[in-house]
């Protein structure tokens, strides 16, 4: 018996002396050359010593590669919630997004009934220039079936993804067509665009809308400035909702066009990792422009950096929801084999001092995990008073009192409206069922739906259309049973979000923004604070020394209630 548990635990025990191995020597070998490393801890010596002699000794052979992959991430696990270990098959896709470009065909899809289908074709891309247009189904990938229940995103990005010239055979079944098209595809750079929104709310309002930090994100936001400048905007909203962060770099950055000199935008510090801070150098061009910023429990990272600057410096009004409370600095870390981790070596503070982590226990933290499901049914979506603040008070540069410990409180709450919610629009949106609806009954009448260049008149005609009746038979047809009652408390709820699918499928981000923006209740107060001169926190002067220039020419289900976040896929 007693030999049995020992068997048991050898593959951990082999794992953890591997890991060790690994980390001692890739991370300090390849990371912090010439500073002598001395091992204090006797064990350390044990599991490297246990390595060697379980490969010499133990009575069968143990594949090492295989225990590490799997080990690694439980480890790292033990620390905090946000250092991760990311394999060498993911690394490439884990950091697409940050750097704003990769290698690929060139479209958006989706996957439906174990088929993957084109949403976009991006313009200019590998894929329009072979052929391809959205709607197109892609049944083979270099002749072989790419169709089935084991087809999913990652398959298809590792499948579509490769080397800048190398080619790809993509077989295509077109709507109302039987037989397969062949499409030869030269995989070329695609550009990702951090910057999905940049237009006129009004007269004198501009609005961005900044989806992710990554390396391009500047400078899509000096050239989303500088066009709404041509369109002569005067004050500006700037919508950080379900912006999950990137790099810290890209935000400091654009806090900078925001601030005065000298202004303190974000400081660094961990246990071995001295304070460093970022401050803003004067040269902003929008230093005194009115400023609202949108927020939600989305919001993390990068985006309660800078919504956290303009909050401290009493720069802008923040208006919206709770931030999510992402307030740990990873350092990515390559492997020789080139798997990566991302390891927490410290922590952002804001100007005030406060950190907007959340907080955490080591290990497996359920609670961190149900964090956003909680504050739903604590009630915190919906009401201010719900708000739970756990860390120490703290003052902006005006005097006002901002909290520590969970995220960027706003400073005008706007709540989840849930009035006209019923059953029937929660089993709808969390099936996915209008997202399907969408798409079907844009790839029926893609024809008559290209007749309209903007959103404006495509919803126009979309409205004549008893939408949500054609919805409410399909769905019944899908097994959604048919609750009338429901639809019709529900319909302007079901309308939106059908409309707004189909917008996106038709025309893109921008449209689809400015589509659901237009009945949006954190837009639409940004709006009133903006025109009532509100912008800036009343404790707020301008700074003396600079004379202010003319105006300037800047958990629960998400499926179910954040229809402007839905996941997107490219390759």
């Amino acid at each position: 018996m007693s030999s049995n548990k020992t068997n048991r635990f050898i593959p951990l025990w082999l794992a953890v002396a591997a890991i060790v191995g690994i980390v001692v020597g890739t991370f300090y070998g390849n990371h912090f050359q010439g500073n002598r490393l001395n091992i204090i801890n006797a064990g350390s010596n044990k599991l490297t010593n246990l390595l060697y002699m379980l490969d010499d000794q133990y009575v069968d052979s143990v594949d090492v590669p295989s225990l590490v992959e799997k080990a690694i991430p439980l480890i790292l696990g033990e620390l905090d919630p946000h250092s991760v270990y990311i394999s060498a098959n993911d690394v490439e896709m884990a950091n697409d997004d940050l750097r704003g470009s990769f290698s690929g065909v060139g479209i958006e899809f989706i996957i439906r009934n174990d088929t993957l289908r084109v949403q976009n074709v991006i313009s200019d891309g590998p894929a329009e220039r072979a052929g391809l247009i959205a709607g197109d189904k892609i049944v083979t990938v270099d002749d072989s079936a790419f169709t089935g229940k084991d087809l999913t995103n990652e398959l298809a990005m590792h499948k579509l993804k490769g080397p800048q010239g190398t080619k790809v055979k993509l077989g295509v079944v077109r709507y109302g067509e039987q037989d397969i098209r062949d499409f030869t595809v030269t995989r070329d750079q695609i550009l990702t665009h951090s910057v999905t929104a940049a237009y006129m709310l009004d007269e004198t309002t501009g609005y961005i809308r900044i989806k992710s930090f990554s390396d391009n994100t500047y400078e899509e936001m000096v050239i989303a400035l500088a066009q709404l400048s041509m369109e002569g905007f005067s004050q500006l909203v700037v919508d950080l909702r379900g912006n999950t962060g990137g790099y810290l770099h890209s935000a400091v950055d654009i806090a900078n066009q925001f601030l005065p000199r000298d202004r303190l935008i974000v400081y660094t510090e961990g246990r071995r990792s001295p304070r460093e801070e970022y401050r803003s150098n004067g040269h902003g061009s929008y230093k005194y422009m009115p400023l609202v910023v949108l927020i939600d429990e989305g919001s993390a990272s990068a985006s309660e950096i800078l919504a956290g600057a303009i909050q401290d410096n009493d720069r802008g009004t923040i208006i919206g929801r709770r931030s999510f409370g992402k307030g740990l600095v990873q350092q990515p870390i390559p492997f020789t084999d080139n798997s990566m981790m991302r390891l927490t070596i410290a922590r952002y503070y804001t100007p005030s001092g406060r950190c907007i982590q959340k907080p955490y226990t080591s290990g497996i933290d359920r609670d961190y995990e149900e964090d956003l499901l909680m504050r739903y049914q604590h009630g915190e979506f919906f009401s201010q008073d719900s708000i739970k603040h756990t860390g120490p008070e703290y003052h902006t540069t005006g005097g006002r009192t901002v909290y520590g410990g969970g995220g960027i409180t706003p400073d005008i709450f706007v709540p989840e409206d849930t009035t006209d919610y019923t059953t029937y629009y929660k089993e709808a949106t969390y099936s996915g069922l209008i997202i399907q609806f969408g798409y079907d009954y844009t790839d029926q009448n893609r024809q008559k739906l290209a007749e309209y260049e903007d959103e404006e008149s495509l919803v126009k005609y979309l409205k004549k259309q008893n939408l949500v009746e054609k919805f409410a038979h399909y769905a019944e047809g899908k097994g959604l049973k048919r609750r009338n009652l429901m639809i019709q408390r529900s319909r302007k709820l079901l309308e939106e979000y059908i409309l707004s699918r189909i917008v996106y499928n038709m025309l893109d981000e921008q449209s689809w923004l400015k589509y659901l923006n237009e009945e949006d209740p954190a837009v639409k107060e940004a709006l009133r604070v903006l025109n009532a001169g509100e912008a800036f926190p009343k404790a707020t002067e301008p700074e003396k020394e600079e004379k202010q220039p003319d105006k300037v020419a800047q958990a629960y289900d998400y499926r179910a209630t954040h229809q402007r976040y839905t996941l997107i896929v490219r390759s």
